[in-house]
Formats: C-alpha cells, sequence, structure tokens
C-alpha cells in the first residue's frame, strides 16, 4: 500500500512538472510569435510609405521606369508572399530596389530638397529604426525558446509536441544594401545636411511560425 503510494506521488509530481514545463514552452513560442507580429506591423508600415516615396521621385525622374517599376515589383512581392519565409525574402529584394531608387534621388538636387521627399524619407528611416530594435527583440527571444526546446527536458517535450526551431535575423546579410540618403551640404538647393542614413535591415532568415497545439 505504501509502495503504491508513492508511486502515485512520484507520478502526480511527475506530470506536474511535465505540464509546467509544457505551458513554458507555450509561453516562449507565443512571445516569438508576438515579437514576429509587432515587425511583421512595421515592415507594412514600409510598405504603405513606397508608394507615395515612388510618386515623389517620378515627378523629379520620370524616365527611371525600369527603377519605379522594380520596386513597385518587389513591393508587391513582399504584399502578397504566402509565408514569413517569403516575405522577407521579399523585403530583402525591397531593401536593394529602394537603394537604387535613393541613388536615382541623389542625382536630382530639386528633388533632394523637396519638402515631400524628405518627411517621407524621414518617416522611412524612422520605421527602419523600429524595425532594427525589434529585431534584436526578436533574436533575443527566438535565443531563449531555442534554448528551452533543445536543452534537457525540455527536447523532449519538444519533439513530442513540434515544437520546432525559429530562425532569427542574420545581423549582416544586407547591411551593404540598406538604403542610404546623404543630403550633402552645399547642394544647389542651400539644403543643409542631412543624414537620412537608415538603421540597418537585417534580413533573417524568415522565421517558421508553425501550428499552434
Amino acid at each position: 500500500m505504501i509502495a503504491l503510494i508513492v508511486v502515485l506521488i512520484v507520478i502526480a509530481i511527475l506530470a506536474i512538472a511535465v505540464i509546467a514545463l509544457y505551458n513554458n514552452l507555450v509561453q516562449l513560442r507565443n512571445r516569438v510569435d508576438n515579437a514576429w507580429s509587432q515587425i511583421d506591423v512595421q515592415l507594412q508600415r514600409r510598405l504603405d510609405l513606397i508608394p507615395n516615396l515612388v510618386e515623389t521621385v517620378k515627378g523629379y525622374a520620370s524616365h527611371e521606369r525600369g527603377t519605379f517599376e522594380a520596386v513597385t515589383q518587389a513591393r508587391n512581392a513582399v504584399m502578397t508572399a504566402p509565408t514569413p519565409e517569403a516575405k522577407m525574402e521579399a523585403d530583402n529584394v525591397l531593401t536593394g530596389t529602394l537603394k537604387s531608387l535613393f541613388a536615382v534621388a541623389e542625382a536630382y538636387p530639386d528633388l533632394k530638397a523637396n519638402t515631400n521627399f524628405q518627411q517621407l524619407q524621414a518617416e522611412l528611416t524612422n520605421t527602419e529604426d523600429k524595425i532594427s530594435y525589434m529585431r534584436q527583440s526578436y533574436n533575443d527571444t527566438v535565443l531563449n525558446y531555442n534554448n528551452a526546446i533543445q536543452t534537457f527536458p525540455g527536447n523532449i517535450l519538444a519533439g513530442m509536441f513540434n515544437f520546432t526551431k525559429r530562425d532569427g535575423f542574420d545581423a549582416n546579410a544586407a547591411a551593404a544594401g540598406a538604403p542610404v540618403v546623404s543630403f550633402d551640404q552645399g547642394n544647389s538647393e542651400g539644403v543643409p545636411p542631412v543624414n537620412f542614413a537608415a538603421a540597418p535591415l537585417d534580413p533573417p532568415q524568415a522565421p517558421h511560425l508553425d501550428s499552434k497545439e
């Protein structure tokens, strides 16, 4: 009888431990999903700014059709991407096309002095700063989650309940491709020097959002 009671107590303790561990893994995974959702909001904000930016540049450089088409196609690819992985891959391409668009702007002093262009660039830079900060937070959250599912005893439950590894953002993959505009001192419009260098958008290996239990 005593032996049976001991066995039942041990089973109860193990059950409580398993439940607590499972709940912890769920919470960590939900934090990853939440962090990604916040990034996605800012990515959408970035997409919303691009049409006005393109139209503003068109007003001064209408013959740069190839650049405008590339930006528009890249933006559409991000908007229609069916998965987070595809979205981030498309966003990497978009970052490169924006760099080309800003290079076009450098050749037009009147465009650089345009108030609407400056405002759009400032808003885009602010959005990219937020994305950069959120990406670091996301990487920290992913690291905590991955550590939990790859170490004992979490790895046992991870295999049983399909808690899969998430990928963080690559900190170096596209630092060179981030859009940068520098309004140099002494331009023909007398605009004071303003550095609109965007915080590096660190395109990731896109996170895999597995299904919830």
